[in-house]
């Protein structure tokens, strides 16, 4: 735990401390800022709290203008990646008591994609990469009637760790060469090909190693490990593009 505090209050009726946390929150609108800029806001919060819990009690307390997007709130819909800190993380998944409160806590949108407003970016040229690798099972033959396409437990769990992506791009946006080269597919969509290359009932491996064969395909990885350790689902992101490269080599 690496919470620290000074202002620590003690709520006379749970007994639980809350602390006075700092946020620096990179805002943009674009109808006012030429720029983005920093506004820093003081929060009562809990240890068990969540960044995601601070940035609701800042726009329903204190700034209702502030933006970003969230749905689950249980690390699973992906919509909250942001930078927290300079490290790409889901709000959700972040705990004021694993952060050092003691300094100011920085939030700004993910990089690497086009800035709308304050934490929210254009996922669009992120899906776009994502449809082009055709992220669906495509199969050369219908199954038996009335029967599934039945797989072994073995086959299956070659691919198992990519099933995990939930489209948050807190691995792609955390690429260096993706914030400097507009073309490149990015971790995640080479993540979710991936995930049907090394699927046994799928017949289109072949046509996805084509498309990510391209000069901004696989070998624009620089292997960084940035994606890896940027992943809110613990998905090996440099091993599984480094299989994708193995394959191309291979086939």
């Amino acid at each position: 735990m690496t919470l620290v505090a000074e202002e620590a209050v003690v709520d006379s009726d749970t007994g639980i401390q809350s602390y006075l946390v700092t946020f620096i929150i990179r805002r943009f609108d674009p109808e006012q800022d030429a720029e983005p800029r920093w506004v820093d806001y003081d929060v009562e919060m809990y240890p068990t709290d969540r960044v995601l819990d601070a940035l609701h009690k800042i726009k329903w307390e204190v700034d209702g203008s502030l933006s970003f997007r969230r749905s689950c709130a249980h690390g699973i819909c992906g919509s909250d990646a942001m930078r927290i800190n300079g490290r790409n993380r889901l709000a959700c998944k972040t705990l004021i008591k694993d952060l050092d409160i003691s300094k100011p806590i920085y939030v700004e949108a993910i990089k690497g994609l086009p800035l709308e407003k304050d934490l929210i970016v254009d996922m669009e040229p992120f899906f776009a990469s994502y449809r082009e690798v055709q992220p669906f099972l495509i199969a050369g033959s219908a199954p038996e009637p009335g029967k599934e396409r039945v797989q072994s437990i073995t086959d299956r769990a070659i691919f198992d760790d990519t099933t995990k992506c939930i489209l948050c791009a807190a691995c792609t946006s955390s690429c260096p060469v993706f914030w400097t080269d507009g073309q490149y597919f990015g971790p995640a969509a080479i993540v979710n090909a991936h995930r049907f290359i090394f699927d046994s009932r799928d017949d289109a491996g072949d046509m996805r190693l084509d498309i990510l064969n391209d000069k901004e395909g696989v070998w624009r990885c620089r292997t960084t490990f940035n994606c890896t350790e940027a992943c809110p689902r613990g998905i090996e992101v440099t091993k599984a593009i480094a299989e994708v490269k193995q394959a191309v080599m291979r086939r």
